[in-house]
């Protein structure tokens, strides 16, 4: 090509350029990192929604610098405080339960009550485990939920350690009668949780009498992490539990410098007869259209390890506290929005699942979900479930609460208690927050209210009272599907 073609041609080149630019930029008007850019809405829909701006602005102004500045954390830590950790099955998690349905009635919320489920009572008990060769050294460790429990002598074995379950498979013939030490690098909590849940029936196919896997973290300050675990059908149980990442790498550096590996493991874990627990509801009912719902949500539940603040009191808080705002500042929208605390969600969306199966005549009139359940950090959007025009509409409302940053829309299906209705194609967000460091904490020791910062609770909890009500209160209904 030569020189003065390139010159005479300038103009073509660039439409050239601009249509190769084109092909390689995301469609539907999104960027590489999935978030929203480009919407199309009617002028008409914009001026609506633009019209909530004052209201928005008071409703940001009063959470984040006015009367309600602190409330979230406040109200969260005296929870804490009072109750600390709320596990499923314990009367603990019932009588916090109790507290907060009278707090509610406390602060004039409405239709407030308790909706029964039925959910598993796991007992943890003692539990320890001790490296008896090469040299004498305690472990730390966690009892996975509905992990078995050893005799009461415990289990002495041989202990073999594998980076995955490709090597697992490879060394099949070295398993049987040892304990399997999963020493698995750690991708993503996505990827890595496969060994927590999956770890013991794996290392058991190949007859292992016990599997301690590498706590699902990045990062580890001698901190094991819990959760919860599952069996495979028709293969033994043996107990599991995960063990902090330095004993983890401990464990396989004395393997590779070819010492012997002798561990004693101890494990109380029990399960005891299901129990009723409760999903705790409360609302501000619309005053033209009350059947027609905006959920906000967050589980009241947490494990029996730390004191559950961030996992998930933060999350359930800012919900709430986004229902006493907006009564405080006496915004009734058009629709009811009904904030509820789900409880046992951590040993698998027990009362979610539940709830929404026998509410499944309220599918068709619900307009939005909202959860938060994972961190209450310094909100960046959120992560919406819907079609295009779903996605548009938060956007616009998001681009209303300037004070709180450049907040986005995050295209995704994000929630656990809500996922099987965004399953199902109602609209639906989760809290898309600066949580980088979430899983440093998360089902540990160290999950109490040292983590939450009263600032992100407060944007957080303005942020839900925000959207929830322009969504609840704006002349359309927002369609259900799933974004194509």
């Amino acid at each position: 090509m030569s020189r003065m073609w390139i010159i005479n041609n300038f103009h073509l080149l660039l439409l050239m350029l601009m249509f190769v630019e084109l092909l390689s930029a995301p469609i539907n008007g999104t960027t590489d990192d999935n978030t929203v850019e480009v919407c199309s809405l009617s002028d008409s829909l914009i001026k609506e929604i633009d019209s909530y701006e004052e209201i928005v602005n008071r409703i940001v102004n009063t959470a984040t610098s006015g009367p309600f500045k602190g409330f979230t954390w406040n109200e969260l830590s005296k929870f804490v405080d009072k109750f600390g950790s709320r596990f499923e099955g314990t009367q603990n998690l019932e009588n916090s339960i109790d507290y907060m349905l009278q707090n509610s009635i406390n602060h004039s919320l409405e239709n407030v009550h308790g909706e029964p489920a039925i959910v598993p009572h796991w007992v943890r008990g003692s539990e320890s485990a001790s490296l008896i060769l090469p040299r004498q050294k305690d472990i730390a460790l966690s009892g996975l939920g509905y992990s078995v429990g050893t005799p009461k002598e415990g289990i002495t074995a041989e202990a073999i350690v594998v980076k995955n379950f490709d090597e697992l498979k490879r060394r099949s013939k070295e398993i049987r009668g040892k304990i399997v030490v999963f020493n698995q690098d750690f991708e993503s909590y996505g990827k890595t949780v496969a060994y927590r849940s999956r770890g013991a029936s794996e290392a058991a196919k190949l007859g292992a009498v016990a599997a301690l896997i590498r706590s699902v973290t990045p990062v580890s300050l001698y901190t094991p992490h819990t959760g919860m675990m599952s069996y495979a059908e028709d293969v033994t149980k043996i107990p599991g539990a995960c063990i902090t990442i330095e004993d983890a790498e401990l464990l396989y550096r004395l393997q590779q410098e070819g010492e012997p590996l002798q561990i004693n493991l101890k494990m109380e874990a029990q399960m005891l007869p299901e129990v009723q627990s409760r999903n705790l509801v409360a609302e501000l009912a619309g005053d033209r259209q009350p059947g027609k719902i905006v959920i906000v949500s967050g589980h009241v539940d947490s494990w029996d390890v730390g004191q559950g603040a961030m996992d998930d009191g933060g999350g359930a808080f800012i919900s709430w506290s986004s229902l006493v705002l907006l009564k405080q500042l006496d915004l009734r929208p058009k629709r009811t929005i009904r904030a509820i605390m789900w409880t046992a969600e951590e040993m698998g969306i027990i009362g979610a699942n539940q709830y929404i199966q026998s509410h499944e005549a309220e599918k068709r009139n619900l307009q939005f979900l909202l959860e938060s359940d994972i961190g209450t950090f310094k909100p960046l959007g959120l992560e919406v479930s819907g079609n295009d025009q779903v996605q548009c509409i938060v956007q616009r409302v998001l681009s209303l609460l300037k004070p709180l940053g450049n907040l986005k829309v995050k295209k995704g299906m994000e929630g656990p208690d809500i996922q099987d209705w965004l399953q199902m194609g109602v609209p639906g967000a989760s809290l898309w927050n600066r949580n980088d460091k979430y899983f440093w904490y998360h089902h540990t020791n160290a999950d109490t209210m040292v983590v939450e910062d009263p600032s992100s609770l407060d944007s957080g909890t303005a942020l839900f009272a925000a959207v929830s009500y322009v969504l609840a209160d704006i002349s359309i209904d927002l369609p259900h599907g799933k974004s194509l």
